[in-house]
């Protein structure tokens, strides 16, 4: 009811604003309505506020503006002043303000932030407010631009930023918030990316909430989603691999419901993999142990690690394993890996399958790991499971390689292949 009242005593009028009256900026009726190359429409002031500090994209769709001209909307501003007379509020509506307003005036002018950034959370977690009232408020006002500058002007003030990444973490994953609005977002924390980014790692650091880590993951997760220019300087981060890592099964805690939920797991294992395409990258997640963390993935049950975080998890223990390194680790985690991998491999999707040929071959095949040939012919059906993908519809690159691994169970057995004469008895890898 607090919010109800709140939003009655900001319009105190009793009259319904028509929402294509607001400013997509500010939230108030338009004074001088004028349009962008975009089509879309803003009060004259906000928009050149916006233009005058640099920006050359249009706020609501984010296009790039061919031009910055503004066209006054002559047919709006006749509407709304038809509007406005007929109403008999005179000019009162046009000071009439969204509920949002005080939030982010707050926010902007207050020299301790977490109030407001409070208040902007439970706005958006109250289920009683309109969507389209939440999605108002992150593109008002320069919302977005604002909760980046308080990650800067708040580097290292802990209450501070996790009060931030709650904020920002709803706005950018909440199902309700419309995706060109999380992009808008994103723009401002890429904007100043080494300081949004030396900001998220230092409170994952440091601070000391297990929900904030998790929502940290997410945030950089949509970064990196919506802008992969970012994941150049994420990979030059060095602290923050060991800080993903350590939230998809630290080698010193274990994985389970008491230590890593799903949300976590997911989070990290997409960044991880975002940024694994550098070579610099992958020597680190191997010296900080992912693939230790991986095993634990791949080990946990369904409410930890469904079929999608198994498929990264492969996907991660491939890169691993193109490096001597990984492959030596890979090999030092003996059966217990190999049993894992054998147990995901035919139950993701067709990337994570193959991705799993790809590590057997390079241990087995490539580096010749006696320890992992032998645990994949003790695992329960292992090599059966080679030969079925080698007849499936996988690429001609994985088929050649599980043909030699197929040679190299053969060169190590002293009996015939498990299953040859039952259910695989039509195939012929020899």
């Amino acid at each position: 009811m607090g919010m109800k009242e709140e939003r009655a005593r900001g319009q105190n009028l009793g009259v319904k604003i028509p929402s294509y009256f607001r400013c997509p900026i500010s939230l108030d009726v338009m004074k001088s309505p004028v349009s962008l190359s975009t089509g879309i429409t803003y009060d004259r002031s906000s928009i050149q506020r916006w233009i005058d500090a640099g920006n050359n994209t249009c706020p609501a769709t984010m296009q790039l503006l061919a031009s910055t001209d503004l066209v006054p909307n002559l047919t709006l501003q006749r509407l709304i002043n038809l509007w406005s007379n007929s109403t008999g509020a005179g000019a009162a509506p046009l000071v009439a303000r969204h509920p949002a307003d005080d939030l982010l005036r707050d926010l902007s002018s207050s020299p301790d932030p977490i109030p407001a950034l409070r208040r902007l959370a439970d706005f958006l977690f109250d289920d009683e407010n309109d969507d389209l009232e939440k999605n108002r408020l992150i593109v008002a006002g320069s919302c977005a631009t604002t909760l980046a500058a308080v990650l800067k002007k708040n580097a290292r003030q802990i209450e501070a930023l996790e009060a931030a990444v709650r904020v920002l973490a709803v706005a950018l994953t909440a199902d309700f918030v419309e995706e060109k609005n999380k992009k808008l977002v994103v723009s401002s924390l890429v904007s100043d990316l080494d300081v949004s980014l030396s900001a998220l790692l230092f409170l994952m650091k440091e601070g000391k909430n297990p929900d904030c880590r998790v929502d940290i993951a997410k945030i950089l997760n949509s970064i990196l989603s919506w802008n992969p220019d970012s994941r150049v300087p994420m990979a030059e981060k060095s602290d923050l691999i060991p800080e993903l890592i350590r939230l998809i099964g630290p080698a010193d805690e274990g994985i389970g419901k008491d230590k890593v939920d799903r949300s976590a797991v997911d989070a990290a294992l997409s960044c991880l993999l975002a940024i694994s395409g550098f070579r610099r990258a992958r020597v680190l997640m191997v010296k900080r142990g992912i693939v230790v963390a991986v095993k634990r993935v791949l080990a946990a049950d369904s409410t930890v690690a469904n079929t999608a975080a198994a498929e990264k998890a492969l996907k991660l223990l491939a890169m691993a394993s193109g490096l001597s390194e990984g492959r030596a680790a890979i090999c030092d985690s003996g059966e217990e890996l190999v049993g894992a991998i054998l147990a995901r491999m035919m139950k993701v999707g067709r990337e994570g399958t193959e991705a799993a040929a790809v590590v057997l071959w390079s241990v087995c095949h490539l580096f010749c790991d006696r320890r992992a040939v032998e645990a994949v012919m003790a695992a329960d059906g292992g090599v059966t499971k080679i030969l079925l993908l080698m007849q499936s519809g996988c690429s001609p690159a994985v088929r050649r390689m599980s043909g030699d691994l197929l040679k190299v169970f053969r060169a190590n057995s002293k009996s015939r292949l498990p299953g040859y004469d039952t259910e695989t008895k039509h195939i012929m890898p020899f």
